[in-house]
């Protein structure tokens, strides 16, 4: 019987949602969970990677079990393998043939931020803090410069960018509630840091605080510029895969 599952993680004292040979992935601890519910090993098939240090509300994850469960039942049984920095939130049936990662029409990715004198505790490794306050305005431009199909291999890890770094963001929406800032990027794919690098650029701009300087440096790096040219790679801390969007899963499954 095929499953999807909606998987929350703090992502901190992991190497990210990948299983690897010499470190700790979320794959491995929910793979290991999982695998106590069953005669055979079970794999999972994860909506999209997240670096070391990222975290996660909404990743969806397929697999297949070797007995039927009833979707809430095994939200507990799982649960109660799971690490407490890993959490599944919600189960659903799909069909055999669902892939988590193939069928997926859209990832949203946010990215959260602190500006002020102070970092409250409790937001301590969930929130890049900056000091100094962004330029709205200058913020939600370059948000929207984003959108649509770009080069943008300016916004990619040095040495893992592909020969093909065109990608289409759907969406790239700032909100700003009091010293929170929160810029939230849909596409269908991204590349490695992606949003990372976005944030960083946007950062450097809207800390000048010229919306005309900003914008004209961003048209330049989304015409293919290299990757020496945008802003700093922002912390891993404060990045969240948001949710996921499918044909086959309800409004609610996806995140919409």
């Amino acid at each position: 019987m095929k499953y999807a599952a909606v998987v929350a993680y703090t992502g901190t004292g992991y190497s990210g949602w990948q299983r690897q040979k010499e470190a700790i992935g979320v794959q491995q601890v929910l793979e290991e969970a999982l695998g106590k519910l069953s005669s055979r090993p079970v794999q999972t098939v994860a909506a999209g990677r997240t670096d070391a240090g990222v975290h996660s509300v909404g990743q969806v994850a397929s697999f297949s079990m070797d007995r039927e469960w009833e979707p809430s039942r095994l939200v507990l049984a799982v649960n109660a393998h799971l690490p407490d920095d890993v959490r599944v939130s919600r189960v659903m049936h799909v069909p055999d043939g669902f892939d988590a990662r193939r069928d997926a029409l859209w990832r949203e990715y946010r990215y959260f931020l602190f500006h002020g004198p102070y970092c409250p505790p409790q937001l301590r490794g969930f929130v890049w803090w900056r000091k100094a306050p962004w330029d709205a305005a200058a913020a939600r431009e370059m948000c929207r410069m984003f959108e649509g199909e770009h080069d943008f291999r300016a916004f990619c890890k040095t040495g893992e960018c592909p020969d093909n770094s065109r990608r289409t963001v759907l969406r790239a929406r700032y909100k700003k509630i009091g010293g929170l800032s929160i810029i939230a990027v849909r596409a269908k794919s991204f590349l490695m840091n992606m949003v990372r690098i976005m944030v960083g650029s946007i950062d450097v701009a809207s800390r000048n605080g010229s919306t005309c300087g900003g914008t004209e440096s961003l048209r330049r790096l989304l015409d293919g510029a290299e990757r020496s040219e945008a802003g700093a790679t922002a912390p891993a801390c404060g990045l969240f895969f948001w949710c996921a969007g499918y044909d086959v899963l309800t409004d609610r499954a996806r995140g919409a």
